[in-house]
């Protein structure tokens, strides 16, 4: 909130001085102070801390873009994308974390519905939801997620991770089976008496 009330005094100031140039006749410095004021304003649909956060999951630095995403304290009061964008980094950083997966499956499902700008971003969303859906148990619907990101994976880069994802889940017990190994308690049969 106090970086969003030092961008606004900045604005203010950038365009009254922009203006005094323009009154005095100094149209040259002016001109120069159009795209500094330009820059001030576009900070207001761009957080610095979640393109940062952005280029640290690019380089693979997972403990630096957590640092980064956890300086956005108020991230409802972002643009919708933004905190479509903020709620996916928690919840894959989250779901690298041991008993986070009902939050991160929250989240996700919230980015989602949200909206992701890029086709691959939902892509890379639908296929954790499905993994997180696939160690609970929920077959079906984990297919069915990695079908969505199939489609939506147009240039191919998640192409074998999804076919992977899918192979395993044809070999993975339902969640009836998982429910009678459950019950069974992993007990022996005891042996024939002869």
């Amino acid at each position: 909130m106090i970086g969003f009330i030092i961008r606004c005094i900045v604005a203010a100031i950038t365009l009254g001085f922009n203006t005094y140039l323009f009154y005095t006749g100094y149209w040259g410095w002016g001109i120069c102070m159009i795209f500094i004021s330009a820059l001030v304003v576009m900070s207001f649909f761009r957080n610095e801390n979640m393109i940062l956060a952005l280029n640290q999951m690019r380089t693979g630095n997972t403990d630096k873009a957590l640092k980064y995403i956890n300086r956005i304290t108020h991230p409802q009061f972002m643009p919708r994308k933004q905190h479509a964008y903020i709620l996916f980094l928690q919840a894959v950083m989250g779901a690298q974390q041991a008993g986070m997966a009902t939050s991160s499956e929250n989240k996700l499902r919230k980015a989602i519905g949200l909206g992701l700008r890029k086709p691959e971003d939902n892509a890379m969303a639908r296929m954790h939801l499905a993994g997180i859906c696939a160690q609970t148990g929920r077959k079906k619907e984990a297919l069915s997620l990695l079908s969505e990101a199939k489609k939506l994976d147009g240039s191919g880069m998640m192409k074998d991770q999804i076919k992977t994802m899918q192979q395993q889940l044809q070999m993975a017990p339902s969640k009836n089976q998982m429910r009678m190994a459950q019950m069974m308690g992993g007990r022996k049969k005891s042996p024939k008496m002869r």
